[in-house]
């Protein structure tokens, strides 16, 4: 039995909203170690910045995010701040 190879994935030009927003994600990435949670917790910030999602101090507690070495309160807080930079 063989597989077939999994599909390509899309890169987002570094201008775009997705790849600033994962790019702010992956600077905490001592504190969310876990690649998958960082995946999840920028797909929710940017459904934050297009309307759709909850703000990011509501974000940190739903997702389930694994947290090392920082409260939740204050990632929000960083977070926040650099979202404003958007």
């Amino acid at each position: 039995m063989t597989t077939l190879a999994p599909p390509p994935t899309r890169v987002f030009l570094a201008e775009t909203i997705e790849k600033k927003i994962y790019n702010i994600v992956d600077r905490y990435k001592e504190y969310i170690p876990v690649m998958n949670d960082r995946n999840r917790l920028a797909f929710s910030l940017y459904k934050y910045i297009t309307g759709e999602g909850d703000s990011p101090d509501v974000l940190v507690k739903t997702t389930k995010v694994k947290i090392e070495g920082i409260t939740k309160e204050e990632l929000a807080a960083k977070l926040e701040e650099e979202l404003q930079v958007i």
